[in-house]
């Protein structure tokens, strides 16, 4: 079995089958990674899983060997996620152009408008991760058949009659599925809240 340093050695050097023994050892690893940080977008999480072994194959000649691979690959996987998910939450910015009212209600000392920051604080981003945490577990608790109608439906914005003919079921066996299925969630979920 040839050594990782080995391997890089001779994947530097051009060497593709080197290369390809390289994806072999980390292909599972750099996959699950992605599924894990690109939650909720799968297009998203297949293409992070290609373009990282992509984009490590390009920029293995920058590759300093003192360092750990698989680092280094959750680090590439990681920053494509990354920035796959702001690109995908932004938004248009729409400029306030009007000026605060002269009767002091709403602006700063420099006339420009303020306005509360309505982003998530601390408490509240570790509430939703908790919350993500807590759904992820209940849905891979899940059976497979209620699952699979429930993320078409549910997650994926599928209609019924478009849940039905992707699982090749009639409409009310979807309705009982998915029905079913949010009973047992919410089930899960209400376990996982309680005090």
């Amino acid at each position: 079995m040839d050594s990782e340093t080995e391997l890089v050695r001779l994947s530097k050097r051009g060497d593709s089958q080197a290369f390809s023994k390289l994806v072999s050892r980390y292909e599972d690893r750099i996959f699950n990674l992605a599924h894990k940080v690109c939650a909720g977008m799968p297009a998203e999480a297949e293409d992070v899983y290609q373009e990282t072994f992509l984009t490590a194959f390009k920029k293995l000649p920058q590759f300093r060997s003192d360092s750990n691979l698989g680092t280094w690959l959750y680090r590439i996987a990681s920053n494509l996620c990354w920035m796959r998910f702001r690109k995908q939450r932004r938004e248009p910015v729409v400029p306030i152009l009007d000026r605060p009212h002269a009767h002091g209600e709403g602006g700063d000392p420099h006339g420009g408008p303020m306005f509360r920051d309505w982003s998530d604080g601390p408490e509240e981003l570790a509430g939703k991760a908790d919350l993500r945490r807590a759904v992820s577990a209940a849905l891979g608790e899940l059976p497979v058949d209620y699952r699979l109608a429930v993320v078409l439906r549910d997650i994926e914005g599928l209609s019924n009659e478009e849940t039905a003919k992707a699982l090749k079921l009639s409409v009310a066996a979807v309705k009982s599925r998915l029905h079913r299925g949010r009973l047992f969630l919410r089930d899960r979920l209400d376990k996982a809240v309680a005090p």
